[in-house]
């Protein structure tokens, strides 16, 4: 067998695991977290149902694409070296010490690294945007939901509801996000796959999710299991809901790929602010008396973010890089003012942004070490670390 077609099926095998294995979080975390007590082949099978019918669907919709188009400006490489297998390998070297990084930037940045700057801009806008969704949202669920949820056990027959409510957006969310991640793990294949090619890489992908199934999400699940009440099948399927909708904006917004790991992150860092904010509303009610500046600012940034949230999804393709830096601005400064709007306790809020930061520095992590290795690569590759990779 030709050797580079050794290493094409050898990186599409470690960055289907790696990919599947890290990106657990984001779409399966909540499901694993909330059905432990169901068996893992039950599961596996609802899951592998689904991908089954997405990667098939978008193979035969686009001509043998199942990148749902996301692929089209990245060439496949007919002579993969050796190096082409570095991506896949650290990404599951920081899968197994759970570490959240994103896959597109240690993957698809080796195929093409001047798509970088396009693919971080994005990825900023998906975590801005997640976060503004689910500050705004929240805040109304948490009034409404949340709060009950937490203190309020699930009873059996809410439970059959719930059950089937879960379910169902999760295999909604988790199709959005195949068609966003099928680019991570196709970009080792050829861009239009024959019959047995599709046969053989499914194949391989089933194996790898029970293996995920298996093992319950692996390290990578103890982050979806650190926020708020994520393991209770209700707010579960209120977030999986959620992050699917985001996921289904950007899939119609452009087919540059982005991080669903920072668009996942985001969602959850809104989410913890927004509830740990009105639990300390509710708990110490003295806090908006001590400061009314705050709590009104807060309530004028609640309109500007629903106007942000808005001017976004009217422009999409055509959000350029300022609107992008005041989405992220709008959303700092909202967290900002329900910290200081909690003051002087800030018990809940002081605990949220240190659990935020941890993981904002992890994804942060995960970018460096993508531009490091695009450098290390091109040197191996040619030689050289010079010229113009961004």
């Amino acid at each position: 067998m030709d050797a580079s077609l050794i290493i094409m099926w050898t990186g599409f095998i470690l960055a289907g695991y790696a990919v599947v294995g890290n990106d657990s979080i984001q779409t399966l975390g909540t499901f694993l977290a909330s059905n432990e007590n169901k068996p893992w082949y039950v599961l596996w099978a609802f899951a592998g149902s689904i991908l089954a019918f997405t990667l098939l669907y978008g193979w035969y919709t686009y001509s043998g694409d199942v990148s749902y188009g996301r692929l089209e400006s990245y060439e496949f490489v007919d002579d993969m070296g050796w190096p082409y297998l570095l991506p896949p390998l650290v990404l599951m070297l920081l899968t197994r010490t759970g570490i959240p990084v994103s896959t597109s930037f240690l993957i698809l940045t080796f195929f093409k690294p001047k798509g970088l700057l396009d693919m971080t801009m994005k990825s900023i806008l998906g975590y801005a945007l997640a976060f503004c969704v689910a500050i705004i949202v929240w805040q109304l669920v948490t009034r409404w939901l949340d709060k009950r949820f937490i203190h309020n056990n699930i009873t059996d027959r809410e439970t059959q509801t719930w059950t089937i409510l879960q379910w169902a957006s999760t295999g909604f969310l988790w199709g959005q996000w195949l068609i966003q991640d099928f680019a991570n793990i196709y970009v080792y294949l050829p861009r239009s796959l024959t019959g047995s090619e599709i046969g053989v890489s499914l194949t391989i992908l089933l194996l790898m999710l029970a293996f995920i199934f298996y093992s319950k999400g692996g390290n990578i699940q103890k982050i979806v299991k650190a926020k708020t009440n994520t393991t209770d099948i209700r707010s579960a399927t209120i977030i999986d809901f959620i992050y699917g909708i985001v996921l289904l904006f950007f899939k119609e917004f452009s087919n540059v790929p982005m991080s669903t790991t920072w668009v996942f992150l985001g969602l959850l860092a809104g989410r913890e602010i927004a509830i740990r904010y009105r639990l300390e509303l509710d708990e110490e009610p003295s806090d908006r008396l001590r400061a009314p500046l705050a709590y009104y600012a807060g309530m004028v940034l609640n309109v500007v973010l629903l106007l942000l949230i808005g001017y976004v999804v009217y422009l999409r393709d055509q959000v350029n890089d300022f609107v992008i830096v005041v989405m992220a601005a709008a959303m700092i400064a909202r967290a900002a003012i329900a910290y200081f709007e909690t003051m002087p306790g800030q018990k809940n809020l002081t605990a949220a942004f240190r659990n935020i930061f941890s993981d904002l520095g992890k994804v942060t992590f995960g970018l460096v070490v993508s531009i490091a290795l695009v450098y290390i690569m091109r040197f191996l590759t040619t030689g050289t670390f010079l010229g113009n990779v961004g």
